[in-house]
């Protein structure tokens, strides 16, 4: 059986532009020195970072429309058309998927479990936020 999807490109392009903001916007001035401090990085390791901000913030636009792309089509196999029955898809992917994916950096690479909270907190309000534009501009 194929199941047949109905997608709406300007709000996945919409939903990813508006995850760039909540990024911007959670690792910036929100919780950004918060973040530096549990990372454990100063602003001069910032600078020492393997990509440039421009090449970093590209590579992310394409991996958060590729986000888009997968979640638009959960929206339209649950028939999400609400702000309410979308935070609920959300929350369910990310309690799935992401939380557990997220955990990693805890459990593994001796992150504190602050950090996780704060990067798993910021995924699920980016998915709400992104399955809300998705629900309702189907």
């Amino acid at each position: 059986m194929v199941l047949q999807v109905s997608l709406n490109y300007w709000a996945i392009l919409a939903a990813t532009i508006a995850s760039m903001a909540v990024g911007m916007l959670w690792y910036g001035p929100l919780f950004g020195k918060a973040w530096m401090k549990l990372m454990r990085l100063s602003p001069k390791d910032i600078k020492k970072m393997p990509l440039t901000p421009a090449t970093a913030m590209s590579l992310g636009f394409v991996v958060m429309l590729v986000v888009s792309f997968v979640l638009a089509h959960f929206v339209d196999y649950v028939g999400a058309t609400t702000i309410g029955a979308a935070a609920q898809l959300a929350f369910w992917i990310w309690l799935g998927f992401s939380a557990p994916v997220l955990l990693g950096s805890f459990l593994w690479e001796g992150k504190p479990l602050r950090l996780w909270v704060l990067n798993a907190a910021y995924r699920l309000v980016e998915l709400i936020v992104m399955a809300a534009i998705l629900a309702v501009w189907a």
